[in-house]
């Protein structure tokens, strides 16, 4: 603990003395900045992966908990008489703020992107939709469609709930393997920053061994490492992180499809978000660094 504490405060102070114990340069130098780069670079992707798939649960939830339909199959010279027997009976439903039945060209447009823009829909038994939107407090499912089973035999309501809840449990999936990777990244980071330090104090055994001869402690030796490993990985993370909020700023945005396709993007204040990689690389690399040299110090005695 206490090397733990005295390197917190060379973190802050700097120790020229204790940098000229570390080689500046070599190959587990520029493997540590590499490395944390890359890796705080895609943990910016996986966390916009995450807050995007928390956005589009909620959205998602919300939306489709409100809004139902009710399609009526009907002879054609029925429809239109089953239809305003249902709005009527909707309208008279405890729970339901609004229902409309949709027009031909709102039908069209809601099969378009399967059947093109020259749909005849007139011309095709297409059942005709009522948009059913319900108040805060909803309305019971089983008592409505029994109602319509009895007053409107061609009705169907379609709650949305037998389609709603996998979509929302696999945005809420999605949002958890956001949280996963970037425990995984973390891990990485930490193994790699450990392969490093070793690396590095096994090849710098003989200058070790002399530092101990004019009186330099472990602890001493232990904090030098484990400061240049730091900053080592803060530098290499900083960078990264810049590069992914770069590269997550210039993706596409949801455009007209935001309110199903939230976008792969930070919102409001989740900008600042980013700004917390670096320090948990760093703070990755600093316990990771501090254990392999307690234990390849130990080892060299």
């Amino acid at each position: 603990m206490k090397v733990s504490l005295d390197t917190l405060r060379a973190l802050g102070r700097g120790d020229k003395a204790g940098d000229r114990v570390v080689p500046p340069t070599g190959f587990t130098a520029r493997l540590t900045v590499f490395v944390a780069a890359a890796m705080a670079f895609l943990a910016v992707f996986a966390l916009a992966l995450s807050l995007a798939a928390g956005r589009l649960a909620t959205s998602w939830g919300e939306e489709l908990a409100r809004a139902s339909t009710v399609r009526i199959s009907a002879p054609s010279g029925q429809v239109a008489t089953q239809t305003e027997a249902a709005l009527r009976l909707l309208q008279q439903t405890p729970g339901v703020a609004s229902a409309r039945a949709l027009s031909e060209a709102e039908q069209q447009a809601l099969l378009e992107p399967w059947f093109g823009p020259d749909l005849p829909v007139t011309e095709l038994p297409v059942p005709q939709l009522i948009e059913v939107t319900e108040t805060p407090e909803g309305y019971d499912a089983a008592g409505l469609r029994l109602r319509l089973q009895a007053e409107v035999p061609g009705a169907v309501l379609d709650d949305h709930a037998r389609w709603r809840k996998p979509l929302v449990a696999a945005a809420a999936r999605l949002k958890l393997l956001g949280w996963l990777s970037g425990l995984l990244i973390a891990a990485a980071v930490g193994a790699m920053v450990t392969l490093a330090a070793n690396a590095a104090l096994a090849a710098n055994a003989q200058v070790i061994a002399v530092l101990r001869l004019v009186g330099a402690t472990d602890a001493y030796i232990a904090r030098a490492f484990v400061r240049r490993f730091t900053l080592r990985a803060l530098s290499g993370a900083a960078v990264g992180t810049v590069l992914g909020v770069a590269a997550v700023a210039l993706l596409p945005s949801g455009g007209e499809t935001a309110g199903f396709l939230t976008g792969l993007s930070f919102r409001g204040w989740h900008w600042a978000l980013p700004v917390l990689v670096p320090v948990l690389s760093a703070a990755v690399a600093f316990a990771s660094t501090a254990v392999a040299a307690r234990r390849v110090l130990g080892g060299l005695s």
